[in-house]
């Protein structure tokens, strides 16, 4: 199960440097045949050729802020099955601090998939915490240890 924990880490570390280095096409790769993205705004993608040429749109269009994460939780849903949920921060280019506006919690579903492990699903939702902005604070301040200590991806409660 250790092993395990740490092949899906190591999936999420790569998606979050594909995002951060803009490259559709690795962060595409890291997904199933039939993996699908839920965005931060609602939006989906599904399929590795939707995700790549979705993004390949997104990166050239827009200047995209850069993820860092903490992961909450790593654990298996049933043999070949694994899910991770994390809290991430994004850092817009140009700045040095986590914009509380963004916050996000993502959860990944990672399954086997002709033996080797493959995103089934990557959900984006907002970390509003809507009439609790202490939670908010909390949250920009626990990302922003994660950032200053030029962490990508921290493992932790």
């Amino acid at each position: 199960m250790k092993e395990e924990r740490q092949q899906i880490l190591s999936i999420y570390r790569r998606l979050l440097e594909a995002w951060n280095r803009r490259d559709p096409d690795a962060f595409a790769s890291l997904f199933g045949e039939t993996g699908s993205v839920v965005g931060f705004d609602g939006s989906q993608m599904n399929g590795q050729g939707d995700i790549a040429a979705t993004l390949q749109e997104i990166f050239a269009e827009h200047q995209t802020a850069r993820y860092v994460a903490k992961v909450r939780e790593i654990r298996a849903l049933g043999a070949g099955t694994m899910v991770l949920r994390a809290v991430v921060g994004m850092i817009t280019p140009g700045k040095t601090e986590v914009n509380p506006a963004v916050n996000a919690v993502q959860s990944l579903v990672v399954v086997i998939e002709e033996n080797s492990w493959k995103i089934a699903l990557l959900h984006t939702t907002p970390a509003a915490f809507h009439g609790h902005p202490h939670m908010v604070e909390r949250l920009t301040a626990e990302l922003t240890v994660v950032a200053r200590r030029g962490e990508l991806v921290e493992l932790g409660r």
